[in-house]
């Protein structure tokens, strides 16, 4: 029996993300969809193995905007549901999301944004505090792995109380942690889906689920904030730690509880600090702020990443000008904590000990040099891509076509393992100069294509992996055949959802579910769509080559290539080599090559190494995934593959 099937009381060791699917299961979701992005993934990935046993239907989603949309054809028809996202799908849902909240929703509908403060795992951190405030809608944030368990499943009941979806937001400290859960029951039984349409346009339960009349839906859910609001007062996930009269108030939530915590014991200032931490941070419970801010004339408010929290409790505090003068308010916003990047309690407590006048115990005499003497002695490691990545052979391929134009094209990219074509030459070689969201390096091109009438003469390429080019990719190269632009589209297929853990897209013959279902092909598509199409094994390298060539010479169209190579780490090729790989040391003439050791100072593969006694390359028996490129790239042919 999976953990996560654990019965009641028993307490398990989860994962900040399996807790939450626990909490799920313990709500008696239904349904549960998403589109996988770290830190988010493994909400979806623990309840998809269950599914059979407890009757749910699970999906990989073809996006974030779709995921949020089965999730509420299952809540219209009674049944409890959610939908799974980073902090960067909620933007690609939120389309749908303004008229959900309009039209009000039946069954349980909680959306789970995991976000990345930092960015450890993204290429912003942005968050979507904000989207609850824009869209009006009920925001909860636990603090610790009970809390996110218990929370999920009221989330699930105040979803069913106010008839509108519910948004719980989890971060990366606490979606891929680990802590002890105490196991609530799971529900013996399941509901029928029944969808009723036939009642007034008023009548939430049985009526249309449409946004009209919007003015009067608009004050309908306002209303139903109201009541949220009276809940959020009465929350016991709202708790207070601390004197009776603190010197300051700490005001908090989600993961800055735990820091918070960890740097008032670290200061010693148990019995001179107070902490409120919140879990339901839209709307603000009113009297219970107010209570707490009366305590005290010095608040400091703790969140990652944007001052959300701090602007909304100062707005709170402005309209109770009167009771609320001579407080004095620290955060983000006069920079006692930083604008950006991720917390941690030494940053809190730096921030806590400035405004106590406290002075924290420092390191022992001399640590700090022995720290520095130590960091000397680790070699410097850089980003790359993996040993055996299709990726470099594509970008290997990509930079010599355009290096052989002569033109100085260049590549439009997005997020995926390739947006290191972005960085140094140990990636992508200076190849990519654009790297936006999911779908966007397609548009951009598009757009860089229709600016030869004002002077740009170059040939524009773009790439994308092959599950980003069914998340956000198929409307912008539509655009680029409707408008004749010039491109060459490039799509990097290694077989799945490879930088969050292989999940199925709809390119494969499988769904989240181990179940057969029609694979979508891409050459099809852009075949449809009137594109000329090509495919390639980017390990060919002459072959590739060729083809890119060609099209960079081609004038006036959309061409694609399909560079079709599964990943290196993917279940069905890690562990097994193609060619087995080796150096023969006669003929490496190392240093005297002339080719100013191609292989380990360009080409750059972790398993090509310099031999400094030796004076030659070596190949990594270990890490060498047997790919066998690195022997078409030596002009020695020194690198054997057999």
């Amino acid at each position: 029996m999976t953990k996560l099937l654990s019965p009641p009381k028993s307490k398990v060791l989860f994962l900040g993300n399996e807790a939450i699917a626990r909490g799920a299961l313990e709500a008696g979701v239904h349904v549960a969809t998403g589109y996988p992005g770290t830190p988010s993934s493994e909400v979806i990935e623990s309840l998809a193995p269950v599914a059979r046993e407890r009757n749910l239907y699970v999906e990989w989603s073809v996006n974030e905007k779709v995921a949020i949309e089965v999730a509420a054809a299952a809540s219209f028809a009674g049944l409890r549901s959610m939908a799974v996202m980073k902090q960067n799908g909620v933007n690609v849902a939120s389309d749908f999301l303004l008229h959900l909240t309009a039209s009000g929703t039946r069954g349980g509908l909680v959306l789970v944004s995991c976000e990345d403060p930092g960015a450890l795992s993204s290429v912003n951190e942005g968050e979507s505090r904000y989207f609850a405030r824009m869209l009006e809608m009920p925001l909860l944030e636990p603090a610790d792995f009970q809390e996110a368990k218990d929370l999920t499943k009221w989330a699930f009941e105040l979803s069913e109380q106010i008839g509108n979806v519910v948004m719980l937001r989890s971060v990366t400290r606490m979606s891929h942690a680990s802590g002890n859960v105490i196991c609530g029951k799971l529900p013996a039984k399941s509901r029928q889906a029944k969808f009723e349409y036939d009642g007034s346009v008023m009548d939430s339960s049985r009526g249309p689920m449409i946004s009209t009349p919007v003015v009067a839906k608009h004050l309908l859910h306002q209303q139903k904030l109201k009541v949220v609001e009276d809940l959020f007062e009465k929350s016991p996930f709202n708790r207070y730690i601390g004197p009776a009269k603190p010197e300051l108030l700490i005001i908090t939530g989600s993961a800055c509880f735990l820091y918070s915590e960890e740097a008032v014991e670290m200061l010693g200032l148990q019995k001179k600090v107070g902490i409120l931490k919140l879990a339901t941070t839209w709307p603000l419970p009113p009297a219970l702020l107010t209570k707490h801010l009366l305590k005290t004339d010095k608040i400091l408010i703790i969140e990652e990443v944007m001052p959300f929290l701090e602007e909304n409790v100062k707005v709170l505090a402005a309209g109770m000008i009167s009771q609320m003068s001579g407080k004095t308010f620290y955060g983000k916003m006069d920079q006692t904590l930083p604008a950006a990047g991720e917390l941690n309690p030494d940053i809190v407590a730096d921030a806590l000990g400035r405004i106590m006048k406290v002075k924290r115990q420092m390191f022992p005499a001399g640590y700090a040099a022995e720290l520095k003497n130590a960091a000397a002695l680790i070699p410097a490691r850089e980003q790359t891509f993996c040993a055996g990545c299709p990726h470099r052979a594509s970008f290997w391929n990509i930079h010599n076509a355009i290096a052989l134009d002569g033109r100085k094209g260049f590549v439009c990219g997005d997020i995926g393992c390739y947006s290191m074509a972005a960085l140094s030459p140990a990636t992508g070689y200076h190849t990519m100069p654009t790297l936006h969201s999911m779908g966007s390096g397609t548009g951009l091109a598009s757009g860089f294509a229709k600016l030869t009438q004002f002077g740009l003469d170059k040939p524009i390429l773009t790439v994308c992996g092959d599950s980003t080019f069914y998340h956000a990719v198929i409307p912008a190269l539509i655009n680029a055949q409707h408008n004749r632009a010039d491109i060459t589209f490039i799509v990097l297929d290694n077989a799945g959802t490879a930088m969050t853990g292989f999940q199925p897209h709809p390119g494969l013959a499988v769904s989240a579910l181990k179940e057969a279902v029609p694979a979508v092909d891409i050459a099809a598509i852009c075949t449809a769509i009137g594109a000329k199409v090509a495919v390639s094994d980017p390990f060919d390298l002459a072959a590739t080559g060729k083809i890119l060539t060609s099209f960079l010479a081609e004038k006036g169209s959309v061409k694609v290539l399909i560079l079709r190579q599964a990943c290196a780490l993917s279940p069905e090729k890690k562990g097994r080599k193609q060619f087995d790989v080796m150096v023969n040391e006669t003929l490496c003439l190392g240093d005297a090559c002339g080719c100013n050791r191609l292989c380990t100072r360009i080409f750059r593969c972790p398993a090509l190494t310099w031999d400094r006694s030796k004076r030659k390359a070596v190949v990594d028996e270990v890490i060498c995934a047997g790919c066998g490129v690195c022997a078409s790239i030596c002009p020695q042919k020194a690198i054997v593959k057999e």
